[in-house]
């Protein structure tokens, strides 16, 4: 079975998937409310119109995962983006493909810290949430509305877990 280990999570190595959502990410950062908060600026935005589409915010709560986990699907969702704001303040793994037909070759994975959130690309191939230590909650924004948003495949090799 082929391993999939996991990398550090940064904005440069994540980029062709999606936007990593944290206060180390280079963007506009300017003061607001009488200079006691930093705005750091539209991180990631919301691509959601596709089709008649609206943005909604859900809550997905992920059991943790350990390594040796066996990673046996993918899903996209060709109508919009998706972003994951991790609100326990756990590492996660992250597992992504580039857009279009799925490419089993081309598999990255992602090791998000506990600061870390990220969105992803509309059409991005990645496998569902993997909390790692322990329950952890996510704040989702993502597309509802009419149309077919999620496509799922099954690997034809399925891959093995591996954390750093």
């Amino acid at each position: 079975m082929k391993e999939l280990t996991l990398q550090p999570l940064t904005a440069e190595l994540f980029a062709p998937f999606g936007a990593v959502i944290d206060g180390q990410t280079p963007c506009e950062t300017y003061p607001i409310n009488e200079g006691l908060t930093q705005r750091h600026n539209a991180l990631a935005s919301v691509d959601c119109a596709a089709e008649g589409g609206s943005a909604v915010l859900s809550l997905f709560r992920a059991q943790a995962v350990s390594g040796g986990f066996v990673l046996r699907g993918m899903e996209r969702h060709p109508l919009g983006s998706q972003a994951f704001i991790n609100t326990s303040g756990n590492p996660y793994a992250i597992v992504v493909a580039p857009a279009g037909d799925l490419d089993e070759t081309a598999i990255q994975g992602f090791l998000a810290s506990s600061s870390q959130s990220i969105s992803y690309h509309r059409g991005t191939w990645h496998h569902y949430l993997l909390a790692l230590d322990s329950a952890s909650d996510f704040v989702v924004v993502d597309r509802i509305g009419p149309g077919n948003n999620c496509d799922e495949l099954e690997l034809k090799s399925p891959m093995q877990l591996v954390l750093p």
